[in-house]
């Protein structure tokens, strides 16, 4: 099924009820910055959360979880072995599973595990335009964990990106983009304090792993994802003054989000 925009906020309108009526068990790799974070942004959604993250637990344990999250924020050298036996196993169990290659291009170590990673057909790829780029090949990274790249620039590469996985690419910005390589949608909701707290754009790769859970087409529930959670982050701005008030906020907004706020605020072209 090929969906419009207005479609695709229908989509999320029943993905986010999806969410809260299944609770999708999430296993999450991810880096120790976020960990507590991310596991709030998942339990205010609806969701479970597990951060099984060292060998031997992760194979087992991607293959009953719903969806499975793969972040290099911090890479031990447990956790890599853990994330290529988690990924194994999600792909035998057809898993949804998301790579999330934070920082990648300038530091080898990562950057050499998330090309290993690529080559595993991710189901959804989420990252900032200087990381996707570098996924690709064709970047040389960011600042660290901000992107040197606009999302636009790096619409070309994202799209041959998908492709080549078989998969979906979410490029996260002012606004964000996603692709399978052949459809193209921008969502262009959000607030500049998600960029301010500690595992903004990380949480997000949680919940996209948690709304593939909820249906086969996960270019939607990406987008659903995404939708979701920017229209909560502006309404979490909206009543907070500052990034100290916004986390907490943020988190009371996910949990509070209705099908009436994403179809009165989201804005998806």
């Amino acid at each position: 099924m090929t969906r419009t925009p207005e479609n695709l906020l229908d989509l999320a309108c029943s993905a986010l009820e999806g969410v809260r009526t299944s609770a999708p068990l999430v296993h999450c790799i991810t880096n120790s910055v976020v960990v507590n974070f991310t596991a709030n942004a998942l339990l205010a959604l609806g969701a479970s959360a597990a951060m099984v993250d060292i060998p031997s637990e992760a194979g087992p344990f991607a293959a009953v979880a719903s969806g499975v999250l793969v972040n290099l924020g911090t890479p031990t050298e447990e956790q890599r072995a853990a994330m290529l036996e988690a990924v194994s196993s999600a792909n035998d169990a057809g898993t949804p599973w998301v790579l999330d290659p934070v920082a990648i291009g300038s530091l080898p170590v990562r950057t050499r595990l998330a090309v290993s990673l690529k080559e595993l057909r991710p189901t959804i790829v989420r990252g900032n335009a200087s990381e996707v780029l570098a996924l690709a090949g064709s970047g040389a990274g960011g600042r660290g964990v901000d992107a040197a790249d606009g999302v636009e620039e790096a619409l070309p590469i994202a799209r041959a990106l998908a492709e080549a996985t078989g998969g979906v690419v979410a490029i996260s910005g002012p606004v964000d983009i996603v692709t399978d390589g052949h459809r193209i949608v921008r969502v262009h909701n959000g607030d500049p304090l998600l960029t301010r707290i500690t595992g903004g754009g990380c949480a997000l790769g949680a919940v996209m792993a948690c709304f593939a859970a909820i249906d086969a087409d996960r270019f939607a529930t990406t987008v659903a994802a995404i939708a979701v959670y920017t229209v909560a982050a502006e309404l979490a701005a909206e009543r907070a003054a500052g990034p100290g008030t916004f986390a907490p906020a943020f988190l009371d907004a996910l949990a509070a989000i209705t099908a009436d706020d994403l179809r009165r605020r989201a804005v998806v072209s």
